[in-house]
């Protein structure tokens, strides 16, 4: 097919054994044989698969987050298995809570329930609120609030009409989705499986990719109720599995999560050749496609006055962003944008490294990490690198003050390791600032995944800044903006759509088409916005500073398993202790 690998050495489906082939083949027939009797399963037998899914992986927790600490040198017992468990079994298990709890309205009434008002937004669009969905969220998730924002044209009546389509028609949804998994995140493959299943209404074929599949073994216990009933196969495999499954003829769509070099590999081929169909729009496959991809992911720093207390949490808070998964996440700040006359500009970048230095450098386990690194200190040989490398590890990097009108990597490219980059608007005020960052991000930053904006309340009670916000909020265009929480919360709690803004084609895809999570089944969602408390309190276990995070994430997922009041006793003192 004139695709490479790594090495440069051809990848070609005709490279697998003849058994291998016949074995994707029986998988991808039994599948076949099985999407009708998919699509005619109501949505209290779906509830049920569900319902044993979450029962399921609870039996495998600890054994699924044991075995992804020791690839990545985490200790699974202490802060960074926390934050491990928390990415991967706890973020996994939100989903399944809130598709069982979507199929049990389904079951109802015909639709999830709406658990928040509808407004009216700017450019004639609707926002439905989302988090939180019940008292124990109000718990869970102090002082957070999710709201999904609708496409233009989708009045309260056709909002209503159109969610959860695939029960509606479920006819029309009968099929096979071949999920290519994400190797960086433990549960963003399974996740992907289930949005299929569940949102999609297709029974599904994932292949794991190979950086982590070794947890296929822990994934199929997970999901063995759907395995058994054959609407789900789990396969490892090398890129050449990849090609002969994307080519194959049983796959009606494929999903694809990973990096924007991947997409173009499988959708247009390799080389020259596939450049140029990628000009043209030239598909080489039949399949109809969705994918989450990369993204060079902005931190808008709204000037203010803050207190000593203020710089010092937004300093562990944007530290958090950069060190979790050791920087190999897609939606890891890559960009902090400043305003360049901002008094405090340097205290905050000051405090950023004080965190950093504090933090033991994570190991680089992703392929590729120190290459891509390399590029950017090439371009940035003066770019600060806080902590000792070596066996393996890589130290946090920050690359400062970028020229804003340069055509720079650091605004081309996602680093996808452990390195972000600061750059400086010059702007006379709040209000002109933020209206520059949002030109700044839709028009110079690659892709429209996900952002966060910081501004601490004094400066956002001024009606000026208030309605700049508002406005800013509305134009940016990105799939997920966070507003004083870290935009990782936008896939973290389910009910949210997660993937970029819409209107990519594949021959410029960016971030990606189309969405995955969206528990309540919006069938034209825009963006998600999220907000919080600028400084959280109590502070919130996930930061990399938070003395007992291992214990606390602990039971914060435990929680998401039982969703009993029981739990909130021993979660809130294990947070609030000194």
């Amino acid at each position: 097919m004139g695709e490479r690998d790594e090495r440069g050495r051809d990848v070609n489906p005709s490279d697998l054994s003849a058994q291998t082939r016949a074995c994707l083949d029986e998988a991808l027939d039994q599948l076949r044989e099985a999407a009708p009797r998919w699509a005619r399963t109501g949505a209290r037998e779906r509830a049920a698969l569900v319902e044993r899914a979450l029962r399921d992986t609870r039996a495998v927790a600890t054994s699924w987050n044991d075995a992804a600490c020791r690839a990545k040198g985490l200790d699974p017992r202490g802060a960074e298995g926390g934050e491990e468990l928390l990415a991967g079994v706890g973020m996994f298990v939100r989903l399944l809570s809130e598709y069982h709890r979507s199929l049990l309205d389904i079951a109802r009434t015909g639709r999830p329930e709406l658990y928040g008002p509808v407004r009216h937004r700017a450019g004639g669009r609707l926002s439905v609120r989302v988090l939180p969905a019940s008292l124990l969220d109000r718990v869970l998730y102090t002082g957070d609030v999710a709201e999904v924002w609708m496409e233009p044209g989708v009045d309260e009546e056709t909002l209503r009409a159109t969610h959860a389509a695939a029960y509606a028609r479920p006819e029309e949804h009968a099929g096979v989705a071949l999920v290519l998994g994400a190797g960086n995140v433990a549960a963003l493959a399974p996740k992907d499986v289930l949005h299929q299943l569940v949102v999609e209404g297709r029974v599904v074929i994932m292949k794991a990719n190979p950086v982590n599949d070794y947890l296929v073994e822990y994934w199929q216990r997970a999901l063995a109720g759907f395995i058994e009933a054959g609407f789900v196969r789990l396969v490892k495999g090398a890129r050449a599995t990849g090609e002969y499954l994307v080519n194959h003829p049983g796959v009606d769509h494929v999903h694809l999560t990973g990096s924007e070099a991947t997409f173009n590999a499988v959708v247009f081929g390799g080389g020259a050749a596939g450049e140029e169909r990628r000009r043209r729009g030239e598909s080489r496959l039949s399949a109809s496609l969705s994918a989450e991809l990369g993204n060079v992911s902005p931190v808008v720093i709204v000037p203010g006055t803050w207190s000593p207390r203020q710089i010092e949490y937004q300093a562990a808070h944007v530290a958090t962003m950069l060190v979790n998964n050791a920087g190999f996440n897609c939606l890891t700040p890559r960009v902090l944008v400043t305003q360049r006359q901002w008094p405090q500009r340097g205290a905050f970048l000051e405090a950023l490294e004080r965190v950093l230095a504090s933090i033991p450098p994570r190991q680089a386990y992703y392929p590729g990490a120190f290459e891509r690194r390399a590029v950017f200190l090439e371009a940035h040989p003066d770019a600060h690198q806080i902590g000792d490398g070596g066996a393996g590890t890589m130290p946090w990097t920050i690359i400062r003050d970028v020229d804003a009108d340069a055509d720079d990597v650091c605004f081309r490219e996602e680093a996808f390791c452990a390195l972000t980059s600061e750059t400086a608007l010059d702007a006379e005020s709040a209000p002109q600032f933020l209206a520059r960052a949002v030109d700044f991000c839709n028009e110079r930053l690659h892709g429209t995944l996900s952002m966060t904006i910081l501004v601490d309340p004094r400066t956002r009670r001024r009606p000026e800044v208030s309605a700049a916000l508002e406005r800013a909020v509305a134009d940016l265009r990105y799939g997920t903006i966070g507003v004083n929480v870290w935009h990782a919360m936008g896939i973290m709690v389910g009910s949210t759509p997660w993937g970029a803004y819409p209107g990519h084609d594949p021959s410029d895809v960016q971030s990606g088409i189309g969405s995955v999570g969206n528990a309540l089944m919006f069938a034209r969602p825009q963006k998600a916005v999220v907000r919080g408390p600028f400084v959280a309190w109590p502070t919130p276990a996930w930061f990399a500073t938070h003395r007992h995070a291992g214990s606390s994430l602990r039971r914060f997922v435990e929680l998401q398993f039982t969703g009993s009041w029981w739990g909130v006793p021993g979660l809130l003192w294990s947070a609030l202790r000194p």
